[in-house]
């Protein structure tokens, strides 16, 4: 059996993966030609030319090692990530100024998920991991992002102080996100170039990489609980970034 980092499952992640345009080597489908959504799958499937088989929906359990499938699977490229040059051309091509998120440590793999499709609707360029203590692109985080991860440019690299270091050669903010910073992020200007940083569930940002932040920022807590959920605080900020740019659905490309 192949890898299970080689697999998306769930209705909606195949079909986001095959209008991606990303390279799918073959689909399994236990749904029936009567259910919408498996004729669509294989309509696409049939336009790219992409190997579809008929499966049993205990066949597919096993593939995919979840009985949540929804009746769709599909073997995907394993090189989902790319360079970072790749995610600073996205901004180049919007003609819009470069807006980035790097997850320190966020090792929850449905965290991860979430933070993806929260990414892709408000529009950020790229998003940019760790390789080590860091969750990686799997069919969990791919089923947990709802396609999202299919259409999103990220980037995996070896050392997040030096890929920050490398963004601040380009102009471009370094903010991080702190429970106890003191300036809101309310504060805070991002209308010009900026890449967030966010930490993992436990630790959050490491020292190293809040000593090379230009700014941190905190979210206010008036309740009780002291911290949000990294998946929650993500949508706060990244729609904060599209208030204050005033970007709407219509301007993106």
């Amino acid at each position: 059996m192949r890898p299970e980092s080689d697999i998306v499952y769930g209705v909606h992640p195949v079909l986001e993966m095959l209008k991606s345009g990303r390279p799918v080597g073959k689909i399994y489908l236990s749904l029936s030609r009567s259910e919408k959504e498996g004729e669509t799958i294989r309509l696409y499937a049939r336009e790219k030319g992409i190997p579809l088989a008929a499966v049993s929906k205990e066949e597919l359990s096993r593939m995919t090692a979840t009985t949540r499938h929804q009746g769709a699977a599909a073997f995907v490229s394993t090189e989902s990530y790319q360079d970072l040059n790749a995610l600073l051309a996205v901004s180049v091509k919007r003609k819009e100024a470069p807006f980035f998120l790097l997850l320190d440590s966020v090792e929850d793999p449905r965290n991860l998920g979430a933070i993806l499709r929260t990414a892709e609707a408000a529009c950020v360029h790229g998003v940019i991991l760790p390789k080590r203590r860091a969750a990686s692109l799997s069919p969990v985080v791919g089923k947990t992002s709802a396609g999202a991860m299919a259409h999103l440019p990220i980037t995996r690299v070896t050392n997040l102080s030096q890929t920050i270091d490398q963004l601040k050669k380009e102009n471009i903010s370094i903010v991080g996100m702190d429970a106890t910073a003191k300036m809101s992020y309310l504060e805070n200007d991002f209308q010009s170039p900026v890449a967030i940083v966010v930490g993992g569930e436990g630790g959050g940002i490491h020292q190293k990489i809040l000593e090379r932040c230009d700014a941190v920022v905190s979210l206010p807590m008036r309740g009780k609980v002291s911290s949000l959920n990294v998946s929650v605080a993500v949508g706060i900020v990244t729609y904060e970034v599209l208030r204050q740019r005033g970007i709407s659905k219509n301007k993106i490309k």
